[in-house]
C-alpha cells in the first residue's frame, strides 16, 4: 500500500472511532431506556472527547485530521505535507476529506446497530436524527452558521498552537489527550446553540447515513438545516489557518 492509501485508511479508522463513540453517547443520552438516558449535555461533551482521543489514537498514520475543517485549516496555514509525508495536492486534500466522510458514515451505522433495539422503541423522530446529526436549538440559519464558525476556529485555531513546537501537519504527533480536553471544552462553552458539529464530516456522514439506513419511523433527515454544519466549519477552519499565520508564529 502506497503512502497516499495508508493515510486514507487510517483517516476512514479514526474517524470511524469517532463516530462510533460520538453518535453513541448521544444515543445513550438521548433513547429511551438505556442506562445513560437522560446522563446530560455534560456527559454528551464527555463522550465526544473521549470519542476525539480514541479516534486520534487509532489514526497516528495519517496525523488523524479526522475533520475536513483540520485538514482545509492547515492547508490555509501552509502546510506542505500530511502525514506520511504525502504533499498537499488536490489529490490528497481529496483522499483525507472522502476517507473522514466513508469513515463517519460508517461509524454512525455501527452505532444505530449497537442501540438497533432503542431506535426501534424512540417515538420522536426528532430524537433519532439528532443522534446521527446536529441540530440548532433556536433555528436561525445566520446565528447558527456563526457559532459554528466560532467553534471551529477554536478547534483549529488551538490544534496549530499545539503544534507549533513540533510537528504541524496533523494532531497525532500532539498526543491525543489535548485535542480532546479542548473538544469538551468547546461543547461545554460553545455547544449550546447548534450542538457543536465543527466537524463537516461528523454531520454530513451520519446525515447521510440517517437517509439510508432503515430506522423505524425515524422521519426526515433536515437537509434543509444540513449545509450549516458543513459550511460553517469549512469557514471557520480556513480563517484559523488563515489567522495563525501572523498570530502564532513558528518559534526558532
Amino acid at each position: 500500500m502506497d503512502n497516499l492509501g495508508v493515510v486514507f485508511l487510517s483517516e476512514l479508522i479514526g474517524t470511524a472511532m469517532l463516530l462510533l463513540l460520538g453518535c453513541g453517547v448521544v444515543a445513550n443520552v438521548a433513547l429511551a431506556k438505556t442506562k445513560g438516558f437522560a446522563g446530560g449535555f455534560l456527559m454528551v461533551n464527555f463522550g465526544w472527547g473521549l470519542a476525539v482521543f480514541a479516534g486520534v489514537v487509532v489514526a497516528y498514520a495519517s496525523g488523524a485530521h479526522l475533520n475536513p475543517a483540520v485538514t482545509l485549516g492547515l492547508v490555509a496555514n501552509g502546510a506542505s505535507e500530511f502525514g506520511q509525508g504525502v504533499p498537499v495536492d488536490v489529490l490528497s486534500v481529496v483522499t483525507y476529506i472522502g476517507a473522514q466522510l466513508i469513515g463517519a458514515f460508517l461509524g454512525a451505522t455501527g452505532a444505530w446497530l449497537a442501540y438497533k433495539q432503542h431506535f426501534d422503541d424512540e417515538p420522536e423522530p426528532a430524537t433519532k436524527l439528532g443522534v446521527f446529526s446536529t441540530g440548532p436549538a433556536i433555528r436561525s440559519y445566520g446565528w447558527n452558521l456563526v457559532t459554528e464558525i466560532i467553534g471551529t476556529f477554536v478547534l483549529v485555531f488551538v490544534v496549530i498552537g499545539f503544534g507549533r513546537n513540533g510537528d504541524a501537519s496533523g494532531l497525532a504527533a500532539l498526543g491525543a489527550l489535548p485535542v480532546a480536553l479542548l473538544v469538551v471544552g468547546i461543547g461545554a462553552s460553545l455547544g449550546g446553540p447548534t450542538g457543536y458539529a465543527i466537524n463537516p464530516a461528523r454531520d454530513l456522514g451520519p446525515r447521510i447515513a440517517h437517509a439510508v439506513l432503515p430506522i423505524k419511523g425515524k422521519g426526515g433527515s433536515d437537509w434543509a438545516y444540513s449545509w450549516v454544519p458543513v459550511v460553517g466549519p469549512i469557514i471557520g477552519g480556513v480563517l484559523a489557518g488563515l489567522a495563525a499565520i501572523p498570530l502564532l508564529p513558528l518559534l526558532g
